[in-house]
């Protein structure tokens, strides 16, 4: 805390520092494109994340009709494997901060 002294008042200023664990959170993103069909992403979702077939369906729908969808959150080493994982079949990902 840094206080300032100004004539007659006294301010406070609280400065605070970031959350470290949110600073290093990334996402996935997952792109539609024309190649793959939806079981193709659905099992390749599964696989990469571990999500049950209904998130995974969800998902692939999303990136249809949306063109784009987050497809998971964490730490960068995860994200990266996650998008690895997905790019295996050639899937465009994104890995974003």
């Amino acid at each position: 805390m840094f206080l300032m002294s100004l004539p007659n008042e006294e301010i406070q200023v609280q400065v605070s520092t970031p959350d470290v664990d949110l600073l290093l959170q990334a996402h996935v993103l997952l792109y539609n494109d024309e190649w793959h069909t939806f079981d193709e992403v659905i099992t390749q979702l599964i696989l990469a994340i571990g999500c049950t077939m209904e998130v995974a369906d969800s998902m692939a729908w999303d990136v249809h009709t949306k063109g784009v969808c987050k497809v998971y959150q964490g730490n960068i080493e995860k994200c990266l494997k996650v998008s690895g994982i997905l790019e295996e079949i050639e899937l465009k990902t994104e890995v974003r901060f």
